[in-house]
């Protein structure tokens, strides 16, 4: 939708403030509450309703608000004298007054992708530097620097910029003040030290709301080439703080009330669902996101995530293989990419939907195009390890596993970096190695009963009966239903023949012909 009025227009789907057709720099959060008010302008808007919206309920001062409300006054040319676009009744809330004319919604820019209403704010502040010598202020800066951009680099957050946080960064309140006047809901902050030949960085992330630290590790070095000791930490850092923001933003939605999702919200909620790993949760996830891209259909997380919940589907439980819904899956991810052709997880999932569909080739070339976006993106090491096995490239595609495995310790499918790795060793012949992968998935949170059909062909290859015996028992524990006939069913997306006979051939040693 475009709001115009006077000489602005504010555009809802490139979240874009313009003033006689130039782009207005304006905050997100300031924005947000000009285009809270203009959709309520025809009722008087609480405080409260306010803090609910624009701050998702977090407690914010008065004087927070008056600033905001204020700043909001001032990228429209009005102020509190004159109150021409925004008027304030005393004690009792706000209301937007200017006349309005409303323009049917344009397609979205992909040069400018829509952020969702509750899209969370990150501010990254200077790492200390402990060493003692200045002149190693310039490596902490480094580091605070190049992991505000790296975390950029996911276009789902939306990262404070230094110069807008500069102001409060002295402040010893230095949180609160960035939560309340900024909107930012996590902080990153460090230290760096060197002595001699070592170098240790410690980094943490914070929620500013709770003042809980969420994540924190140390990390040492031999500071040997200072570009590559940078990079390697920075791509660590990054790698691991985006999946716990991804995990405290899920259970932070699980807390509200179901009622009034909005798109955001039922993203959310599915993604939850989705790293559950089990088949209900796999179908709720996929009506969620339905649910999703029809609340707000420039969205693009919710028709790429969408997609790929449909292929694990297939892949894993009750979702038909067709190639019809292949399609329809692939459609959503180009979807995605209208809506913001630089988003790297965009290019990783529909990745994703083309290894399913056997182009390989495509799925190679879109996970490398995601990892040129962003370096740090585990799902897409992943996808391209993936990829190059089934093209039968397997010490690239091994390398690959052991890069991601290294990179994201902390990733909710990390049992699938380990249990996809076992099957590329299979294919390899290195039955041992692959036995040991996936024994140490078979620990990890959620892994799928693959993992174990898996560890038993590999102990099929290497003659190891009573293993083969006792794996085959657990094996169709969880999934009864397991034997060749499934897993050829299941195994749809592997396009070489000797592959996908040598599995077989493993589960006809294990008896389950």
């Amino acid at each position: 939708m475009i709001y115009r009025f006077e000489d602005f227009a504010i555009d809802t789907a490139r979240h874009e403030l313009t003033e006689a057709g130039e782009v207005v720099a304006v905050e997100p959060q300031v924005l947000q509450l000009l285009i809270y008010l203009i959709e309520q302008r025809d009722r008087l808007v609480s405080k409260d309703d306010i803090v609910h919206t624009v701050w998702n309920g977090r407690f914010v001062s008065d004087a927070a608000l008056n600033s905001r409300i204020k700043s909001a006054r001032r990228v429209v040319n009005d102020d509190g004298r004159t109150q021409r676009v925004i008027k304030t009744m005393h004690r009792v809330g706000y209301r937007f007054v200017a006349q309005l004319h409303e323009d049917p919604p344009t397609a979205a820019d992909p040069s400018n992708p829509t952020p969702s209403d509750r899209q969370p704010t990150v501010a990254v502040l200077p790492f200390a530097n402990l060493s003692g010598d200045a002149d190693q202020n310039y490596f902490a800066n480094a580091i605070t620097s190049d992991i505000a951009n790296n975390l950029s680099l996911h276009r789902w957050l939306a990262v404070v910029a230094r110069n807008a946080q500069r102001a409060y960064e002295t402040e010893a309140n230095v949180t609160e003040l960035l939560r309340e006047q900024l909107g930012v809901d996590y902080v990153v902050e460090g230290s760096v030290r060197r002595a001699d030949n070592r170098i240790r960085v410690v980094a943490q992330l914070g929620a500013t709301e709770s003042g809980r630290n969420q994540w924190s590790e140390t990390y040492e070095r031999n500071f040997e080439d200072v570009f590559d000791v940078q990079d390697d930490i920075v791509r660590t850092i990054v790698a691991r703080i985006e999946p716990e923001i991804s995990s405290a933003e899920r259970r932070r939605v699980l807390r509200q009330p179901s009622r009034d999702l909005a798109a955001w919200d039922c993203y959310h909620l599915a993604i939850d669902h989705f790293f559950r790993f089990t088949a209900a949760d796999n179908l709720k996830a996929q009506q969620l996101l339905q649910r999703s891209r029809e609340l707000d259909p420039a969205f693009g997380e919710a028709h790429a995530w969408w997609a790929y919940s449909v292929v694990l589907g297939m892949v894993y439980w009750d979702v038909d293989a067709s190639e019809a819904l292949l399609d329809e899956a692939l459609a959503a991810t180009d979807q995605a990419l209208q809506i913001d052709d630089r988003n790297a997880t965009f290019f990783a999932l529909k990745a994703r939907v083309q290894l399913a569909r056997g182009d390989y080739t495509s799925a190679v070339a879109e996970n490398e195009l995601a990892i040129e976006l962003n370096p740090t993106l585990a799902s897409a090491h992943c996808g391209l390890a993936d990829s190059l096995a089934y093209e039968g490239r397997y010490d690239d595609a091994i390398a690959r596993f052991e890069h991601v495995i290294e990179l994201s310790t902390n990733d909710p499918q990390r049992w699938a970096f380990f249990t996809y790795g076992a099957l590329a060793l299979i294919f390899k012949g290195d039955y041992a190695r692959a036995v040991r992968w996936c024994e140490k998935a078979q620990v990890l949170p959620n892994r799928q009963y693959w993992t174990l059909a898996h560890k038993m062909v590999a102990h099929a290859y290497l003659g190891d009966d009573e293993q083969v015996a006792l794996t085959r028992a657990a094996l169709l524990r969880e999934k009864p239903e397991f034997n060749s006939t499934f897993a050829s069913a299941k195994l749809f997306y592997l396009r070489d023949e000797e592959q996908k006979r040598h599995y077989l051939e493993g589960l006809a040693r294990c008896a389950l012909a």
